[in-house]
């Protein structure tokens, strides 16, 4: 390995390159961010993020940033063609479990903007914008990563000792590891209309989704006066068909007045081919996929995005650890098969949403029409949808408890408060934590600060005491990422298990 190897180059500056570069910057590791964009690339895209992703946004040191270009959202409804509600799914914008408000839109260019303005503030990380990736080589004991400057075309190279692939759908990174993508079968052509307006059309102020197989819809108000329209494209149709608001005011009606209209400003249309597509492999020794370069997720439940900053929390730590020396390499393992599993989920999860939408005909229309207002009645439903809590992850090195005993391990700690005010992912703040109903023993405080952790005896009448009590066990493990990784009677029993890990 040379001298001049960095520890980790990030192909790609979108959020979850950008959340990649942040995390491991807290930890003091180095990292050199390409992108082939000079600034953030200009046109809005994801729109959506829920409360784990916004807790991850607060770990980012950008929450009070992120909530003066954002507005949480009410919820879903669930609406016929001629926009009568089927179903409606209330979210509460103070939040829940997560601390935050479980539906959020926002303008992705404004977000990124935040991240690489937080990003300048840590050292050891370097932008370098307006390059072109073109190869990356696996080497003895690093990774040689090729790339030529889009103004000059000079060619230059770099080596590192990890590649994180953040470079979205037609990722190069993920070619160069021999992976491929598979097609969950789901392919459909959208319009995506951005508007800009100080008229306020008085919409309820979630997001609406038009059932609908002649011309399936979504509605949102992101901003103060933007608004977003999502409308399924019919054969032989194409953005060029819409580009101005004349051309578009058929499909906009039912949503504006005509005074409305008079204020508008089109923002953007463009034509976007929704995909569900899931990599068959997201690492190859030092080189791991992140993102879109590891699967795409139709937008219907506004998981696209953030899936990609979620793999980026699952995996930050974990790589920190590894560079520093205070994890085994093979932790590296556990990235693919605890994300993995989630992102497919969420990927059969939006495809049901868009069929739901779009299928079925007329015959689809009137089943919607009987079927949906009753959904709330299925048993547990409408909590699943609600809860904002994700299914728990999948054993692992780093799950290692039975669910069977307390439940909890590989699920997400709820974020609620601790009697000194603070919430639990202030204490974590990137550290194991001890979480624990019972008096520990001397020895235990000692091995809990020696290693760089932290505990907190928990008390009676807090949330986060309830939440323990009824799991059944004394005690648990919590990874830097939020997720329980294992539980025990005593403190004594999760000892042998923490690592030693400890932020810059």
């Amino acid at each position: 390995m040379t001298a001049s190897t960095v520890p980790v180059v990030i192909v790609g500056a979108g959020p979850s390159g950008l959340t990649a570069a942040t995390l491991l910057a807290r930890y003091g590791i180095e990292s050199l961010v390409l992108e082939r964009w000079e600034g953030v690339y200009p046109q809005p895209r994801a729109v959506h993020l829920d409360g784990e992703v916004r807790r991850i946004v607060e770990c980012l040191g950008i929450g009070a940033g992120f909530d003066a270009i954002s507005r949480p959202a009410l919820g879903l409804r669930l609406v016929d063609p001629r926009h009568r509600v089927l179903a409606q799914f209330d979210r509460d914008p103070a939040g829940d479990r997560n601390g935050f408000p479980e539906a959020n839109l926002f303008d992705q260019p404004e977000l990124e903007a935040l991240l690489r303005a937080n990003l300048a503030l840590h050292r050891g990380v370097s932008l370098r914008g307006g390059v072109e990736v073109t190869g990356i080589a696996a080497e003895t004991d690093c990774v040689r990563v090729d790339f030529d400057d889009r103004a000059s075309g000079a060619a230059a190279s770099v080596r590192a000792r990890y590649v994180l692939g953040c470079d979205g759908a037609n990722s190069l990174v993920r070619s160069s590891i021999g992976a491929h993508m598979r097609d969950l079968r789901f392919e459909q052509r959208w319009l995506v209309v951005d508007l800009a307006t100080t008229a306020d059309p008085g919409h309820w102020g979630g997001v609406h989704q038009v059932c609908d197989p002649r011309r399936a819809a979504t509605y949102m108000r992101i901003g103060a006066t933007r608004h977003r329209w999502e409308f399924r494209l019919g054969p032989g149709e194409s953005a060029e068909d819409y580009r101005d608001l004349e051309r578009l005011w058929p499909l906009l009606a039912p949503w504006l007045t005509a005074a409305d209209r008079e204020r508008a400003e089109l923002v953007r249309v463009a034509e976007y081919t929704f995909r569900a597509q899931l990599a068959d492999r997201w690492r190859a020794g030092r080189v791991l996929l992140l993102g879109d370069a590891a699967h795409l997720t139709p937008p219907f439940i506004g998981q696209g995005m953030g899936a990609g900053m979620r793999d980026a929390a699952n995996l930050s730590w974990k790589l920190a650890g590894v560079l520093r020396g205070e994890l085994p390499e093979t932790v590296l393992d556990t990235y693919e098969r605890e994300r993995k599993p989630h992102a497919h989920l969420m990927i059969r999860l939006a495809k049901l949403t868009g069929l739901t939408m779009s299928a079925g005909g007329e015959l689809g229309n009137r089943l919607r029409g009987v079927l949906a207002p009753r959904v709330h009645r299925v048993p547990g439903l409408t909590r699943t949808l609600l809860s904002g809590e994700s299914p728990p992850l999948h054993r692992s090195a780093l799950v290692t408890a039975s669910r069977l005993r307390g439940g909890l391990a590989g699920r997400l700690a709820p974020n609620e408060r601790l009697a000194d005010g603070r919430r639990l992912d202030d204490l974590i703040s990137g550290r194991y934590a001890i979480l624990t109903i019972v008096d520990p023993a001397p020895a235990d405080s000692v091995t809990v600060e020696q290693r760089g952790a932290v505990m907190v005896r928990l008390t009676p009448g807090t949330a986060l005491h309830r939440w323990l009590r009824a799991s059944r066990t004394g005690a648990v493990l919590i990874r830097p990422d939020g997720t329980v990784q294992t539980c025990g009677n005593t403190v004594s029993d999760l000892c042998s298990s923490l690592p030693t890990l400890t932020p810059r």
